[in-house]
């Protein structure tokens, strides 16, 4: 993975590879035939280990720290998990043009499992939090989500300009709002 830290997707070659890895290239070509394959699999793995790394942020119960402040608990350890590993995560959030057409489609669908679980937690707060009835919990979700992959895009994108803890004070600001 730290061969992609230096290179975009597209710019990724299996001389790349076998050097970072200190193999050979017929080495490598013993696991992966082809360029295509390597991606593919790369690819896989990155985003299986995204995928726990989301689910391992979101919080199981609400009833104890409160629908807002698990939502910020939650988005600094999504943002710790994305500084933790920003090409991860790079490739998670800011999708590149040359990633292959299943890669895009399983993104879709690991999105889609992580917008699933943030619709139930939506729907609990709302429950545990009177100010907050009436508010579509899909469309909570949704926006939830968003903002995270917003800031998980801006800490990768450009951690100078905006550094985690910058981050995480905008995510507490912004859920003070809502308990007011």
């Amino acid at each position: 993975m730290t061969v992609l830290g230096g290179c975009q997707l597209h710019e990724l070659s299996m001389e790349a590879v076998a050097e970072a890895a200190g193999v050979g290239k017929p080495v490598l070509y013993t696991a992966f035939s082809t360029r295509a394959e390597l991606v593919s699999a790369l690819l896989d793995r990155e985003q299986r280990r995204a995928l726990d790394q989301v689910l391992m942020a979101m919080p199981t119960d609400l009833a104890g720290p409160g629908p807002t402040n698990a939502y910020a608990a939650t988005v600094s350890a999504f943002l710790g998990a994305v500084l933790d590993n920003p090409t991860r995560w790079r490739l998670m959030l800011t999708v590149p043009d040359s990633a292959p057409s299943e890669y895009r489609d399983a993104l879709r669908l690991t999105r889609s499992a992580v917008l699933n679980q943030a619709e139930q937690l939506a729907q609990a707060g709302i429950a545990l939090e009177p100010r907050l009835a009436g508010v579509d919990h899909v469309l909570l979700a949704h926006t939830m989500l968003s903002f995270a992959e917003m800031l998980g895009r801006l800490a990768v994108n450009d951690p100078q300009t905006y550094p985690r803890e910058r981050l995480e004070a905008y995510a507490l600001g912004a859920m003070e709002l809502v308990r007011r």
